[in-house]
């Protein structure tokens, strides 16, 4: 493999094999005909998943960009089932408080459609719970180590994370209980860790029913110029 200095830091040559425009239409088509069949599911099989898909997916989630290459992520894989029950109980109380007195109408109207209330029994039945933790800033040698659009970084991790549950052949839900602060707890995450968001990993029921919704269309969400 080339490498050069630049600016005092090595560098290596990079390449990215050339497609024809027909190869790349195809794969560009096919990655998004793939992706559209991507539903959240809450109704998981209990079969277990080997844990090097897991970590395969967890790796993929690695590969995103971030600030400065800092790579503020924590990804906490839960298989115990006394920690997932521990996570549902609180997670289940924050939800409850949340339905009956934090939503606002339009919102608990909105989420109607979809079949969502405060009981969570998918955090106990999916095989695998995935919690993802943003560093607010790192840790080296007991001291502080700035980090970048933080925020920003984990939202593309975790958008690798869900397209890598289905591209593996996994269902998934995105659920964000609020506070989340409970999972620093149960987890024992340290204090620059902060619950970024919950996500049930596993396969789909045999018999399993989704949301008769629509994604918007192209000319719906692109602008040209």
């Amino acid at each position: 493999m080339d490498k050069k200095i630049i600016e005092g830091f090595e560098h290596v040559r990079y390449e990215r094999p050339q497609l024809s425009l027909e190869e790349m239409t195809l794969r560009s088509e096919q990655f998004y005909q793939e992706m559209d069949q991507r539903r959240t599911v809450r109704e998981f099989d209990s079969r277990p998943i080997p844990i090097g898909i897991l970590e395969n997916i967890i790796l993929t989630a690695s590969t995103a960009p971030s600030g400065a290459h800092k790579q503020p992520w924590t990804f906490c894989l839960i298989s115990d089932p006394a920690i997932k029950k521990k996570i549902r109980d609180a997670a289940e109380e924050e939800e409850k408080i949340s339905y009956s007195s934090r939503m606002p109408d339009q919102w608990k109207a909105d989420l109607k459609p979809l079949g969502t209330n405060w009981e969570k029994p998918f955090l106990e039945e999916a095989p695998y719970l995935i919690v993802v933790f943003k560093q607010s800033y790192g840790m080296e040698n007991g001291k502080k180590v700035q980090h970048y659009y933080v925020n920003e970084s984990v939202g593309l991790a975790c958008g690798f994370l869900i397209a890598a549950i289905h591209q593996a052949g996994l269902t998934a839900v995105t659920h964000t209980p609020s506070p989340m602060n409970f999972l620093s707890e149960i987890l024992a995450r340290p204090f620059n860790e902060k619950p970024y968001l919950l996500i049930p990993v596993g396969y789909p029921k045999a018999e399993t029913y989704v949301p008769d919704i629509k994604r918007k269309s192209l000319d719906e969400i692109i602008k040209r110029f």
